[in-house]
């Protein structure tokens, strides 16, 4: 998939969450309490912040690996496979889980 595409997808997936909105316009991304939860990079991979355990089980699950921006290993988070983005009712609750995690941490 294209970047684009990823991007459309992911927005499809935003539209059925009323309480999260993206942001950036190079960049996007969503972030709550001041703290980012997901990422598009700029090859088009979209990142997702989970919480130890969900992200281990989400490794675990879709086969797929920690989420790289910038030549950096984001520790938190993991790359979503384009079958999960492409399917926006099963992408939703890992996108909840993403919200809640975040909302659980610190205000920044």
């Amino acid at each position: 998939m294209t970047r684009e595409e990823v991007l459309e997808h992911f927005k499809a997936v935003i539209a059925l969450h009323p309480e999260i909105k993206l942001k950036g316009k190079t960049m996007p991304y969503t972030s709550a309490n001041g703290h980012m939860f997901s990422s598009l990079n700029k090859v088009g991979e979209l990142g997702l912040r989970l919480g130890k355990e969900d992200r281990e089980q989400f490794l675990t699950d879709h086969k797929t690996e920690l989420f790289v921006t910038y030549n950096t290993i984001m520790k938190e988070y993991v790359k979503v496979p384009e079958s999960l983005l492409k399917e926006p009712e099963a992408m939703l609750p890992y996108l909840e889980k993403s919200y809640q995690y975040v909302l659980s941490l610190k205000p920044k």
